[in-house]
């Protein structure tokens, strides 16, 4: 049973070649680094597609109607916004105007991500207004709240390791709590000893 109250808004980058993980490409080349990227994709889709939440996945580029995200499982929406911040605080505000009382937003890329992280997140806005993700390079991999706050997407330089405090210096006057700081995959260093990506490093 679908809980209406909880909406999970998962961001994806279209899996093209040169197109996305270029960070990591730089180092193990275009192909290597798609390979990754769609390994992440499905590590995603087995993580959240049996939470018993409503779930949007929302395309950087295109919506894809035939791909690894079932339309019985997953409503397909397209990003808006000229930056990161624009594009998260779109989807929020979509999501609330639809009437949900809890929202979180992942990216597709956390290998170190698991179901019962987003179930414990969801279980943190019961006791709190938002719940933060860190990630160790200092952003974050997920944010949730139980209404609007745009200040949170507002004067971020996105991609760098300022995200996060800046993102704690707008809560400071709110009642929030962090989850446990896991490491998203954006360089060779992040996945180097991780057995399940050797073969995308040989």
């Amino acid at each position: 049973m679908v809980n209406t109250e909880n909406l999970l808004l998962i961001f994806t980058r279209n899996p093209e070649l040169g197109k996305c993980k270029t960070r990591l490409a730089a180092t193990i080349g275009d192909e290597a680094a798609l390979g990754v990227y769609k390994m992440l994709l499905n590590h995603t889709v087995t993580i959240t597609k049996n939470l018993p939440y409503t779930k949007q996945v929302h395309y950087s580029v295109k919506i894809r109607e035939n791909d690894i995200w079932d339309a019985d499982f997953y409503t397909k929406k397209q990003q808006y916004g000229d930056d990161l911040g624009q594009r998260m605080k779109h989807a929020f505000t979509k999501g609330f105007e639809q009437g949900y009382k809890n929202i979180i937003i992942i990216g597709s890329d956390m290998y170190d991500l698991s179901q019962q992280d987003i179930e414990s997140a969801f279980n943190q806005l019961e006791t709190h207004d938002h719940v933060v993700g860190p990630a160790e390079d200092g952003g974050y991999y997920l944010l949730g709240m139980k209404d609007l706050h745009p200040t949170i997407f507002e004067n971020k330089v996105w991609g760098t390791n300022t995200v996060l405090k800046d993102t704690l210096d707008d809560l400071q006057k709110h009642n929030y709590t962090l989850l446990k700081t896991r490491n998203d995959v954006d360089y060779y260093e992040d996945i180097k000893d991780i057995s399940a990506f050797q073969e995308f490093l040989t």
